[in-house]
């Protein structure tokens, strides 16, 4: 089970982005407009060279730079045609 720390944003953008002591800063955030899920954009510079990533909010809470799967339906397609 992963520590509370290792969920958090700040710990994902440092592990990804600013291994030392390299500015950081949120480029864009707001919502998906699929399922109006959380999403920040952070970029890192450094010198003339910049890296920027995605982090998406999932259900349970932590930030991941892969976005969360889609929710399913619960209807199956057999009760729709009905």
């Amino acid at each position: 089970m992963k520590c509370a720390n290792e969920q958090s944003l700040r710990y994902q953008v440092e592990k990804w982005l600013a291994p030392g002591s390299m500015p950081v800063h949120v480029r864009q955030f707001s919502r998906t407009r699929s399922d109006r899920r959380r999403y920040v954009c952070v970029e890192a510079l450094h010198g003339a060279v910049s890296r920027a990533l995605f982090f998406f909010r999932h259900d349970d809470g932590h930030w991941c730079v892969y976005p969360p799967a889609p929710k399913q339906s619960n209807m199956r397609s057999e009760r729709l045609a009905a």
